[in-house]
């Protein structure tokens, strides 16, 4: 398979380029194949956007009180609210983000090949760029999900209102606000995601290389290509490295981003109001609460995700590169 430029070559051989890919095969076993991940790393995000919305007098200031918290009162079930519109949003969403990432990512190879940049920056840039343009096409679909999920995880805590499902959540916010309801936090999400997407992928893609090159490979040293455990485990490892770097340098505007979604509809606070308020009830750290579950969420669902679409991307390989 030819790669970007000629010094990527030898990481081409762990890498399967966008237009070596069977299209329909690589929606349709992605759609399942993320839906399996979405299914384990739910509760976590369950988790987090409670504890960024906890008000000052809450009890539950940490992951494990709101974890035994909500298994006390709703069980298992209560780790998975909002878990059917956000499966139902997120596969329009993700097939939006991932066609976008991989054609976006060639052009960006092809624009940074002529400036003759090590490997890791080349990477860095180019899947940076990627996933900052996809993470912006693909918010027209989740930042409703996003808005809807959250009042379903966050329902009856802390005085928040409770809803009869989804489409409860819908029909209130259409009726109070209008479709601009359902796309609150809009701005700031493309703040949020847009960053963070950026800052993982280039995260990913530089330290991939960095990793392999310190495994001597694109050297004298080794010729052959690596074994699939090898390339696995090297792809979980940028996948939780992107995830630290990505949710340190994101969390507050995530945390400003989450109160903005799920305040009541009589409350319509503006992002300098929730600002002032988080300082006044935790100071600036308030801007960093759930950093654990998020830090966690990012670098498991992001090692997961990363290695499940490396994985879909070796089974969806036209037959000629098989």
């Amino acid at each position: 398979m030819a790669a970007p430029s000629a010094r990527a070559q030898p990481f081409g051989q762990t890498e399967i380029n966008w237009d070596k890919l069977d299209k329909t095969k690589f929606y349709v076993v992605g759609a399942g194949l993320f839906t399996g991940v979405t299914v384990a790393l739910y509760p976590v995000s369950v988790v987090k956007t409670r504890l960024q919305v906890a008000s000052k007098d809450v009890a539950e200031r940490n992951a494990t009180s709101v974890i035994k918290g909500i298994l006390r009162t709703d069980g298992v079930p209560g780790l998975y609210r909002g878990f059917g519109t956000v499966i139902t949003g997120a596969i329009p969403a993700r097939v939006i983000f991932l066609t976008a990432l991989e054609t976006t990512k060639v052009a960006a190879f092809r624009m940074v090949e002529p400036f003759k940049l090590s490997e890791p920056t080349e990477a860095a840039i180019a899947n940076g760029v990627a996933g900052m343009i996809a993470s912006v096409f693909s918010q027209a679909v989740f930042v409703p999900i996003d808005v809807i999920s959250q009042k379903l995880m966050v329902q009856g805590y802390s005085g928040h209102t409770k809803y009869n499902g989804g489409l409860d959540v819908t029909r209130k916010i259409l009726k109070s606000d209008g479709i601009r309801g359902l796309y609150r936090g809009f701005g700031l999400s493309v703040m949020t995601y847009s960053p963070s997407s950026a800052v993982w992928w280039a995260s990913y893609g530089s330290s991939q290389r960095f990793i392999w090159s310190l495994l001597g490979h694109g050297t004298d040293q080794e010729e052959a290509a690596p074994s699939q455990s090898k390339i696995v485990l090297v792809q979980a490892a940028g996948g939780i490295i992107a995830g630290a770097i990505a949710s340190c340098t994101t969390t507050p505007l995530d945390t400003i981003k989450t109160r903005l979604q799920v305040v009541g509809h009589e409350k319509r606070s503006t992002a300098r109001e929730v600002v002032k308020g988080l300082i006044k009830d935790d100071g600036w750290k308030g801007f960093y609460r759930g950093l654990g579950p998020r830090f966690f969420s990012m670098s498991a669902w992001g090692t997961s995700m990363i290695v499940s679409y490396e994985y879909l991307k070796r089974l969806c390989a036209k037959d000629d590169l098989m």
